[in-house]
Formats: C-alpha cells, sequence, structure tokens
C-alpha cells in the first residue's frame, strides 16, 4: 500500500496525435490505481527537445503533461487534483520544475513517482538528489515504483537502455558539483542543452529517438 500526498509521473512522449504513449499510459494507470489515492496527480513534462510537439486541431503545441492531464480527467479524477507540470524538457527538468511549480508552494511532502523500468535508475538518482538540495522547505519523502516497458520494441528498449545508462553516469557526476537549489537554477539557464539560452540543444538519433 503506497500513502503520498501526490503521485508524481514522468514524461515520456506522446504520439503523433497528440495522445500518450503505451508505456506512459501504463504509469497513468497505475497512478490510477494507487490505494488510497493520493491528493494529487502531478503529470510532468512539456515536451522534449528532441523532436517537435505534435500541434493540436488550432496549431498549437500539445504539452505532455496536459495530454498526460486529460488522460487521467477522462479516466475519472476529479481536475481540481491534477497538476500539470508544464515546463520540463527532461527527467532533470521534470523533478526541478515539479518542485518548484507545485511541490514546494503546495507544502507537499510525501511523493511517489511511477515510472518505466527503463527509465528508473536514472529518475530515482535524480528526484532524490533534486529533492534533497537546500531549501526553506527540505524534508521530503519519496518513493517509487516501477511499471512494464510497455510497447517498445525489444531493439528500441536495447538502445534506450544505453542512453539512460549513459544519462545516469552523468547525473552522478552533477549530483557531486550541484548542491543547492541555487546551483542547479544557474546550471540549468546557463549549461544545459534544455534551457540555456546560449547552448544548442544536442538531437538524439536512432531508433532510441521512439521513446522520447
Amino acid at each position: 500500500m503506497v500513502s503520498s500526498e501526490a503521485v508524481l509521473i514522468p514524461g515520456g512522449g506522446v504520439t503523433a496525435s497528440g495522445q500518450v504513449t503505451p508505456w506512459v499510459q501504463a504509469r497513468l494507470e497505475r497512478a490510477i490505481a494507487l490505494s488510497p489515492q493520493p491528493a494529487y496527480f502531478i503529470p510532468l513534462s512539456a515536451g522534449t527537445t528532441h523532436k517537435p510537439p505534435p500541434l493540436d486541431a488550432a496549431g498549437f503545441p500539445i504539452l505532455e503533461s496536459v495530454a498526460a492531464a486529460h488522460y487521467l480527467i477522462r479516466r475519472g479524477i476529479e481536475p481540481a487534483r491534477v497538476l500539470p507540470e508544464t515546463i520540463s524538457l527532461d527527467t532533470i527538468g521534470n523533478a526541478y520544475f515539479a518542485r518548484i511549480q507545485h511541490t514546494d508552494p503546495l507544502h507537499l511532502r510525501h511523493l511517489h513517482v511511477i515510472t518505466s523500468e527503463f527509465h528508473l535508475p536514472r529518475t530515482e538518482a535524480i528526484f532524490t538528489w533534486v529533492f534533497q538540495l537546500s531549501s526553506s522547505n527540505p524534508h521530503y519523502h519519496l518513493t517509487f515504483e516501477t511499471v512494464p516497458n510497455v510497447g517498445i520494441a525489444d531493439t528500441v528498449l536495447a538502445a534506450r537502455n544505453q542512453k539512460e545508462r549513459q544519462g545516469l553516469a552523468r547525473v552522478r557526476e552533477l549530483r557531486s558539483q550541484l548542491t543547492s537549489l541555487p546551483d542547479l537554477h544557474h546550471w540549468l539557464y546557463t549549461e544545459h542543452q534544455a534551457y540555456a539560452v546560449a547552448r544548442q540543444a544536442a538531437q538524439i538519433s536512432g531508433v532510441a529517438l521512439e521513446t522520447y
């Protein structure tokens, strides 16, 4: 049994039609099935730097977290309990902006994170690091859970797993260098290729791109 104030669901891409991918749907379904249910559901991610977002009928970008929010609402979760995080473009951003946009302001301290098996090691390292960084409201309690890697071909999964291992090694380096929220903020907007305006985002190519 999981007891938390909020469940956080990292982003994992949307289809060309703007629907959540099968592996993200599995994360959302597990969140819905939690007992007792948390007070809030926080789907994460605006999108990714690796490919452009799909557009809605009016020509506006479809944000990953908003697509996930609509999924949760269609499945019966009250809209007031669904808090999409609408800024991040990667997993580090998922954690940082979830904290800045929602959990710090609402004083949510017991958080449960649900993601896919392939994504968990890096997600756990990132969220544990980011939510332990200095602030006026510390003492977060995080738990983590995986769901199966639904809807991903074996060759694609192998490529993504390789990217995850590389990313985890980089997170371990950053964790020792960035030890406060101001440190992380400065790095995001001066060095991170997704957020620093003077940096050009590196593009992922190959079959791993299918999982973004």
